[in-house]
């Protein structure tokens, strides 16, 4: 993955949506890098600025290809540049995500560690709720210390299949959310 840095002037923002197995997906991107992958629904609404976007397709192809390659069992890692806008934490959390295997989940406690703060675990929790580039940037990958599906932008049923997906976990198998999620 690809991350320019940040340029916070006013450019057009293109987007398209398409029908992925997880339901319908808004892929956004500028001229440095993709910006969002949105939902049909969003735990946090949509970005602000929204109406100023161009629909166009081409413009965002790449990514929609990549996303399309993934779903149907073909990708496993993503190459695009990204451009996500966060505070410097929530950005490292990112990119932190960015780096956990394939078919592999983290909990939020090792997240934290391996960013180095091991006592943030709950920090990690909410920058990786408001991630604004899901499954490129694998917050779905992230789960409870107990093994338990936490919460997830698109719904935990989304995060299920993306992990189901990638082979992940056998997800019928997990406890509930019960105890400390955040260990």
């Amino acid at each position: 993955m690809r991350w320019p840095r940040p340029n916070r002037g006013r450019r057009p923002v293109w987007f398209d949506d398409f029908a992925s197995p997880i339901g319908r997906l808004v892929v956004a991107a500028d001229e440095e890098g993709v910006r969002h992958i949105l939902f049909d629904r969003n735990r946090h609404g949509l970005p602000s600025g929204r109406s100023a976007w161009l629909r166009s397709p081409p413009r965002v192809v790449h990514a929609r290809k990549q996303l399309e390659e993934y779903f149907e069992g073909e990708r496993r890692r993503f190459d695009l540049p990204l451009m996500p806008i966060g505070t410097p934490f929530q950005v490292l959390v990112w990119h932190t995500l960015a780096t956990i295997p394939y078919g592999e989940t983290w909990s939020y406690g090792q997240l934290a560690k391996v960013i180095g703060e091991p006592e943030s675990a709950r920090a990690v929790g909410a920058a990786n709720g408001r991630n604004p580039i899901p499954i490129v940037l694998p917050c779905h990958r992230v789960i409870g210390a107990d093994g338990s599906l936490t919460g997830f932008g698109g719904g935990l049923d989304k995060k299920a299949t993306l992990l189901r997906l990638e082979g992940a976990l056998l997800v019928e198998e997990k406890k509930p959310v019960t105890g400390d999620l955040f260990g």
